[in-house]
C-alpha cells in the first residue's frame, strides 16, 4: 500500500507551468483516482490470522492496541487448571480403584482354547473304501467314519467258523468212539468173569481127579486131563484180565484224545473271535461325539494298522489353559471366577472357575528341559498353566475353537487369606493352598 500512496503524491503536486484553475482540477480528479487505488489494493490484500503481528503504516504506528491478548491469556489459564484437575480426579479415582479392587484382579493374555483332541487311527491294514462324513461335521459317539475294504477279513471269519465245525464233529466222532470202547470194556468184563467161573470149575474138577488118583480109582490119564483143564483156566483168566485192562485204557485214552481236540475247538473260536473283531476294526467309529476334521488320508489309499487317520475334537468339552507368570500366581486358587474375553467375537465375555494349577512349568514336560547347571545364566520369570474350566451352556454353543486366544482375569478375593501371611513356607504351621 506504500508504493500507490507515492504515486499519488507524485501525481498531486501540480507542474509549475501550468495555470491555477487547471491544475486545481487535476489535482481533485487525480485524488479520487488515487483513493480508489488504495481501496482496490486493500480488498486484494490477505486477511491477518489472529497470532499475526499488525501490519504498520509507513510512519511505523501499531495497528492494534497492546492490550487486546489479555483476555485470550486469561482463558487459556483457566481451561489448563481444569485440565489438570481433570486428571488429577482420575488419577485419585483410579488409585481407589486400584487400593480396594484392582489389585486383587490377575490377567494375562497368554491363555488360548483347548479340547482333549482324539487322533482316528487305523487298527487293521487295507484301503480305504469310503469315507462317510465330510469336513469340520459334527458326528456322534459310535458313528461310522471310515470304512476299510472288508474282502480279506470276511474271508478269514468264515474260514475259523469252517475250522470250528469240522473240529466240533471230530469231537461228536471221538465221544462215539468212547461209547464204543466203553462198551467193549463191558464185554471184556464179562469175558473175565466167563474165564474165571470156567477155571472154578477146572479147579474143583481138578481136585476131584487129584484125590481119586491118590486113592487109586482114577487113571493117571484122568488125572492129567484135569490138570490140563485147570491150566487152560488159569490162562484164559489172564488173557480175559488183559483183554478187559486194555479196552478200559483205550477208553482213557479215547476221552484225552477227545479232550484235546476241545482245547483245539477253544483255540478256533478264538481265532474266529480275532477274525470277527478284525472285521469289525474296518469300520473306524467315533469314539466321542465332536468335529471331524483334520483328514490325512483319501478314498482308495491304503492304509497300515497304527497310521493316523484324522482328529475329532470335542467342542462340547473345551476348557482354557491360562498361562501365568509364577509371580501372579500367589492368590490364585482352584475355584475363583474368571473373566473370559475371546478376541474372535470382539471381546464379548463370559465367566468360568479356576479349575485346577500345573504341577510344573511348561518347560518341564518338553522333549529337551533347559539345563542351567552349565554356562551363564540369565533368569527368565516361567509360566504355568492354570487350567479354567468352560460352562456347559457356553461350550454347548461350539462358538469356542480348540486353539482361540482369549484374555483372562482372576477375581482372587476370594479363596486366598493364606496369600497375605508372611510366614514362611516352613513355619509351624504349615501354610499350604486349598
Amino acid at each position: 500500500m506504500a508504493a500507490p500512496r507515492d504515486q499519488a503524491a507524485r501525481v498531486i503536486r501540480p507542474e509549475p507551468d501550468k495555470a491555477e484553475g487547471e491544475a486545481a482540477y487535476d489535482a481533485a480528479n487525480l485524488s479520487e483516482q488515487a483513493r480508489m487505488h488504495v481501496a482496490e489494493e486493500t480488498r486484494r490484500a490477505p486477511p491477518q490470522t489472529p497470532g499475526q503481528a499488525p501490519a504498520q503504516d509507513p510512519a511505523g504506528a501499531p495497528a492494534v492496541a497492546p492490550g487486546a491478548d489479555a483476555p485470550k491469556s486469561g482463558k487459556r489459564k483457566f481451561v489448563m487448571m481444569g485440565v489438570v484437575g481433570l486428571l488429577a480426579l482420575a488419577a485419585a479415582s483410579y488409585g481407589v480403584y486400584y487400593v480396594l479392587i484392582g489389585r486383587f484382579y490377575v490377567s494375562t493374555d497368554d491363555a488360548y482354547v483347548r479340547a482333549n483332541n482324539t487322533t482316528l487311527g487305523a487298527r487293521v491294514s487295507g484301503h480305504v473304501a469310503a469315507i462317510m462324513p465330510g469336513d469340520n461335521v459334527v458326528v456322534r459317539k459310535g458313528e461310522v467314519i471310515f470304512r476299510i475294504d472288508d474282502g480279506d477279513y470276511r474271508i478269514a471269519v468264515d474260514a475259523a467258523r469252517t475250522k470250528i465245525a469240522t473240529q466240533q464233529a471230530t469231537i461228536d466222532r471221538i465221544g462215539r468212539q468212547v461209547t464204543a470202547l466203553e462198551s467193549a470194556v463191558a464185554q471184556a468184563k464179562a469175558q473175565l468173569a466167563s474165564t474165571e467161573a470156567a477155571l472154578r470149575r477146572a479147579g474143583l474138577d481138578f481136585e476131584r481127579q487129584q484125590a481119586l488118583s491118590t486113592k487109586g480109582f482114577a487113571s493117571r490119564a484122568t488125572f492129567e486131563v484135569s490138570e490140563a483143564g485147570r491150566d487152560q483156566g488159569l490162562a484164559a483168566v489172564k488173557s480175559a484180565q488183559a483183554a478187559f485192562d486194555a479196552s478200559r485204557d483205550n477208553v482213557e485214552v479215547t476221552r484225552a484224545q477227545q479232550a484235546e481236540a476241545r482245547a483245539q475247538l477253544a483255540e478256533l473260536q478264538t481265532m474266529l473271535a480275532k477274525a470277527e473283531r478284525d472285521l469289525d476294526f474296518t469300520y473306524v467309529r467315533a469314539p466321542v461325539d465332536g468335529t471331524f476334521s483334520n483328514r490325512m488320508v483319501n478314498t482308495g489309499d491304503f492304509v497300515q494298522a497304527g497310521q493316523r487317520l484324522g482328529n475329532l475334537v470335542p467342542l462340547n468339552e473345551v476348557f482354557i489353559d491360562a498361562n501365568y507368570k509364577e509371580t501372579q500366581l500367589k492368590r490364585i486358587r482352584p475355584g475363583q471366577p474368571v473373566t473370559i474375553k475371546v478376541d474372535a467375537y470382539g471381546f464379548r465375555k463370559f465367566t468360568g472357575v479356576v479349575d485346577s494349577i500345573s504341577p510344573a512349568a511348561g518347560s518341564v514336560f518338553t522333549l529337551l528341559p533347559p539345563d542351567n547347571a552349565t554356562g551363564n545364566f540369565t533368569k527368565i520369570v516361567q509360566r504355568l498353566p492354570v487350567r479354567i474350566r468352560v460352562p456347559k451352556d457356553v461350550a454347548a454353543q461350539n462358538l469356542l475353537r480348540a486353539g482361540m486366544s482369549v484374555y483372562t482375569t482372576v477375581d482372587t478375593r476370594e479363596g486366598a487369606a493364606d496369600a497375605d501371611s508372611e510366614a514362611d513356607l516352613d513355619a509351624s504351621p504349615t501354610v499350604h493352598p486349598k
